[in-house]
């Protein structure tokens, strides 16, 4: 029996995956090798030591001690590009927002309940409505931050708006550059986009290496009159250098999906309260997702979409021996493969299929046995040195 704990309420679609009689999935279950969450802020205290993995049904995974989980052998899942059209709809939404006056207009009409006759109010609306006059967000030029899968979902559709789009992400994948519209234009130098851009949209993770990363140089940079969008994450923008920008003439307005004390007043602030992924569509996606990828690891020792493992999959024959499969982490450091080759050779154990990778410090192996190790072959794996965790599937 697999048991999963959960921390959160998730999506019914997403644990109807685990329609399987081997799997306990609930939020009170002892002893479990898995936990499923979403926003919980996991602590070390409540990872119990049979834990095995961490599945975030989410991208970000700043409510998990990721490093910590790394350190004792558990994988940490996330779900990328599962919420990637939910916030890119919004991100949409943000671009209108910010060259209308919407929010403005609709602010204005609800402050006049105290007309009842409906000619008097016409009146007063054509009026008035100059004063909540835009500009068209075709022929614009839009800039993202972060090309993933939320950001080139977004460059894709910026272009069918109409819009020009630049592209920066140091960090590029083969596999994002292939999801790339090719008009959209790569540019290598992060200020010669904030300069270029009517619009500057973030689509980052928080790394020590983004963490402040639009900071006052970046707002200096910033073309006049310029919007800024951040649906990725607060700490990715230096809130002091932005509420610094905001006082000047030259930036036009900031939206986010993080309110803060010091931009509530600020007229030339919308924010909304965290609903980049908020659609019953996203829930659904990263909770299927996460699900199946708990069943893979905890069933064949398969890692997809980890954020501190290697990814490895490792088919299984359709004919299988249960108990014969090997899923062993270590410390990256030489010969420790050899090591355990030897331990199954000297115990007379052959090895049908194997696959090993490495992930920094970090290195994870799926060893195919021709017959079940004993108890005694799985201890000697277990006390080599820099092994960190072996278990039998």
């Amino acid at each position: 029996m697999y048991k999963i704990k959960t921390f959160n309420a998730i999506s019914q679609r997403g644990l109807e995956r685990f329609n399987e009689s081997h799997f306990e999935v609930n939020d009170k279950v002892v002893g479990e090798s898995a936990i499923l969450l979403r926003s919980h802020k996991l602590e070390m205290t409540s990872i119990t030591s049979t834990v095995r993995a961490v599945a975030r049904a989410g991208a970000g995974v700043n409510n998990v001690p990721v490093n910590e989980c790394t350190n004792q052998g558990i994988v940490v899942f996330n779900t990328p590009g599962a919420n990637a059209n939910a916030v890119k709809e919004l991100v949409v939404c943000a671009l209108l927002l910010a060259s209308r006056g919407i929010v403005q207009g609709i602010d204005f009409v609800r402050s006049q309940t105290q007309i009842q006759d409906y000619a008097e109010l016409a009146k007063l609306m054509e009026k008035e409505k100059k004063q909540f006059k835009g500009s068209e967000i075709s022929g614009k030029t839009l800039g993202v931050i972060g090309l993933g899968a939320i950001g080139s979902m977004v460059a894709k559709t910026a272009i069918d708006l109409g819009m020009d789009v630049l592209g920066y992400d140091p960090a590029l994948s083969v596999e994002a550059a292939w999801r790339l519209p090719s008009e959209v234009k790569h540019i290598s130098n992060l200020s010669t986009l904030m300069a270029k851009s009517d619009f500057v949209t973030l689509h980052l993770p928080v790394l020590d290496s983004t963490r402040g990363l639009i900071n006052c140089g970046m707002f200096k940079a910033m073309k006049p009159g310029a919007c800024l969008i951040n649906f990725a994450r607060d700490e990715i923008v230096d809130t002091d250098a932005l509420v610094q920008a905001l006082k000047s003439d030259g930036m036009g307005k900031y939206i986010s999906d993080f309110p803060r004390p010091e931009l509530m007043a600020n007229k030339k602030v919308i924010t909304m309260p965290h609903l980049g992924a908020s659609t019953r569509e996203a829930e659904e996606n990263c909770a299927v997702m996460a699900a199946d990828q708990l069943m893979d690891f905890l069933k064949n020792g398969n890692i997809k979409h980890s954020v501190n493992f290697p990814n490895l999959s490792l088919e299984r024959e359709v004919n299988y021996q249960p108990n014969t499969r090997l899923a062993i982490s270590n410390k990256n450091v030489p010969k420790i493969l050899g090591q355990i080759l030897s331990v199954l050779a000297d115990q007379n154990i052959n090895v049908l299929d194997m696959m090993n990778k490495s992930r920094g410090e970090i290195a994870y192996n799926l060893i195919d046995l021709e017959s079940e190790p004993s108890d005694r072959a799985i201890a000697a794996i277990d006390s080599i040195a820099d092994v960190i965790q072996v278990t039998l599937l």
